[in-house]
């Protein structure tokens, strides 16, 4: 039997348009800070610099499954890439913190709507027998922007400046957007139309908002962000307390490990079932997570970032098309700004939480005790599962997917 065709020009355009717009973001992440301090911004502003970013998006992505009812996938998400693309330029005019914190706002609704489509849209084309290796092997944007934006931004601010570095971040997601026009896209996918006529009796409020059959993927995707937010806010603290040098190759390391295993991975996903790439994939997070424990040497560092970057890369594309697989295609959307929410705040919390550990500890303790995360996800994951074999729950989504 012959695969369905994966490589589409949608698809490649995809791809590169979601490349693009999470480059720009990252060239921001170590730079943005920076020159907040120029402005004069305390360490307190600096850090709802990086909230506001985060809770906006989190708060719009709420409304993105009905406004794109309304307005349509495409149109929203060029509009998306748009308003990111006039927050990252308008930094440029920022003189003041305030004007700072309003315009962080104002990039987290585009990256809100954005992420939220990009992903929609990609699960709308791959083809369903191929939608683990395709989620998959459209986020290796993701993991290319984490290893080459931050030194990106780094680069462009030191040896240019800051307005080189915003004007550059502008372009970067115009041509994303012009990627995003060429995409032929319709409204609707197949079976649409007819889900919503069968699904048209009145639901509860809140299901506008928030999708139920996403939350057990979203719990999952809650408990890694919770992991990760601390991996991503005190990895360089972490080198400055430890010795280690060149910090900044965990980094890239991760991104590598995470591109190279989404090859794999969603080709697991789609012929054995979500079993053999969630479970193995939180063992590989564990494993990561102790080993920065005891990790004191840069090889070390870059031993345990292969792990992490190896178990997180299977596990976010393997939660997104287990959320796609359980949902009617016109609550996608949704579904997918609810997972994209749980994991967002995951980090937002994470790092908070795992704060408090190293004021008690220290970051290496910080951790060993971040792992206790993806046990969580273990012991939950295997509870449901086991559950979903004895008939106790049901599920509606291909017997594939549930196979152990």
């Amino acid at each position: 039997m012959l695969k369905e065709s994966l490589w589409s020009r949608n698809f490649i355009l995809l791809i590169l348009s979601n490349l693009f717009l999470f480059l720009a973001l990252e060239m921001l992440l170590p730079t943005l800070p920076i020159f907040a301090k120029d402005k004069g911004g305390t360490d307190t502003e600096v850090g709802l610099i990086i909230g506001l970013f985060t809770f906006s998006a989190v708060f719009l992505r709420l409304f993105v499954g009905v406004a794109s009812d309304k307005f349509g996938k495409k149109g929203l998400l060029i509009a998306g890439v748009a308003i990111c693309l006039i927050g990252t330029a308008s930094y440029l005019a920022a003189a003041t913190i305030a004007v700072m914190l309003a315009l962080r706002i104002v990039h987290g609704v585009g990256f809100g709507i954005s992420t939220t489509l990009y992903g929609t849209v990609a699960s709308d084309i791959i083809p369903a027998s191929r939608r683990g290796e395709g989620l998959g092997i459209f986020g290796t944007g993701n993991a290319v922007a984490i290893s080459i934006g931050p030194f990106l931004g780094i680069w462009l601010m030191e040896s240019f400046g800051f307005p080189t570095m915003f004007i550059v971040g502008a372009v970067i997601l115009a041509l994303a957007g012009i990627l995003t026009a060429f995409v032929k896209s319709d409204s609707s996918v197949p079976g649409d139309s007819a889900a919503r006529r069968i699904t048209a009796e009145p639901m509860p409020w809140w299901h506008r908002f928030i999708e139920p059959k996403a939350l057990m993927p979203s719990l999952l995707g809650l408990l890694m962000g919770l992991s990760f937010g601390g991996i991503l806010s005190f990895i360089t603290l972490f080198g400055k307390e430890t010795g280690v040098q060149n910090i900044g190759y965990f980094f890239l390391v991760v991104a590598l490990s995470e591109f190279l295993i989404r090859f794999v991975s969603g080709r697991i996903f789609d012929t054995k079932g979500r079993f053999w790439v969630l479970f193995p994939s939180a063992v590989l997070c564990i494993i990561g997570c102790i080993l920065l424990y005891f990790t004191d040497t840069t090889a070390m560092l870059m031993v345990s970032g292969v792990f992490y970057g190896a178990g997180l890369g299977a596990m976010f594309p393997a939660l997104q098309a287990w959320v796609i697989d359980r949902v009617e295609p016109h609550r996608r959307g949704v579904a997918t700004a609810t997972f994209y929410n749980a994991f967002d705040l995951g980090i937002g919390f994470g790092a908070i939480v795992l704060g408090f550990v190293v004021a008690w500890t220290n970051y290496a303790t910080m951790y060993l005790t971040s792992s206790v995360f993806f046990i969580a996800f273990l012991v939950i994951y295997s509870i449901y599962e086991q559950r979903l074999k004895q008939g106790r729950w049901n599920e509606t989504e291909s017997p594939r997917k549930q196979a152990v």
